[in-house]
């Protein structure tokens, strides 16, 4: 397939056989299970993924990709191809049955995240999510309170996924060559909650809030979502920083907000 990639969609194209067969052997595919890839491009993962399950989606906003792909991948098996934009996507619309289905992508470092919070939104008809991503952002995703990768991307999803970083992958593993480290990881949902959540907006508030200023204490990141006296309720020092704390803790705090405000479920 030839096709120049293009920067505004992000596209670096994974060329590396040996990198490819790790991916497949993390993802394991069985037939019948529900995949759905974002960003297919040439179909250097599609074309393994569809011959061992027969039938897949894939999500590709690249027009000029679709033609070639499909036909690159018609021996193998049943490939529906949805041109459209991954962040405006319902992705349970492909499950058939709750937490069946499985997401893989290359995902583009630019909107990486927007997407990664959009899938999150759908974690309930989710099973599991291996994805190739810029090293850092997965070192954020896995990150442990009190490093300087820990932020609010490592609690939102630690709230409601594990997250497992599985190998590094090297810019010379795609075409073009990115500037970056790439790694892969696993994103498994809690479908049994880990943390009981009381109101999910208010608990994005407070995430977003503590981490906005990252030397700012409880009590002044909070300030305009809670008072000092309920931080302390929540069981929490209000001189504490964010990167200081748990994810019960956020969930803690949240919790004693929603409780205050009578927007708990």
């Amino acid at each position: 397939m030839t096709h120049r990639p293009r920067k505004r969609f992000g596209q670096n194209f994974l060329r590396d056989t040996g990198v490819i067969r790790s991916i497949i052997a993390s993802i394991a595919p069985r037939p019948g299970d529900r995949l759905v890839e974002i960003g297919p491009g040439q179909g250097a993962i599609t074309r393994e993924l569809l011959s061992a399950v027969g039938s897949m989606d894939a999500v590709e906003l690249d027009r000029d990709l679709i033609g070639p792909l499909a036909q690159l991948c018609a021996p193998l098996g049943e490939l529906r191809i949805h041109n459209c934009d991954a962040l405006k996507f319902d992705f349970c619309s492909l499950a058939d049955a709750e937490g069946s289905l499985r997401v893989v992508g290359n995902l583009p470092y630019n909107i990486s995240t927007p997407i990664l919070f959009r899938l999150l939104d759908q974690a309930r008809c989710i099973r599991d999510m291996h994805f190739m991503l810029q090293r850092e952002v997965v070192e954020r995703m896995s990150a442990e309170p009190g490093g300087k990768a820990y932020g609010r991307l490592s609690v939102m999803l630690q709230a409601r996924c594990e997250v497992i970083a599985l190998f590094d992958i090297g810019p010379e593993a795609f075409v073009p060559a990115p500037k970056v480290e790439s790694a892969f990881v696993r994103l498994q949902p809690h479908h049994s909650p880990r943390y009981q959540i009381d109101d999910q907006d208010l608990f994005r508030q407070i995430v977003a809030a503590a981490f906005s200023q990252r030397r700012k204490t409880l009590r002044n990141a909070l300030r305009m979502l809670m008072s000092e006296a309920g931080i302390e309720e929540a069981g929490q020092a209000p001189g504490a920083r964010a990167e200081q704390l748990p994810v019960a803790a956020f969930v803690a705090l949240a919790n004693a907000a929603a409780c205050k405000l009578g927007t708990a479920s």
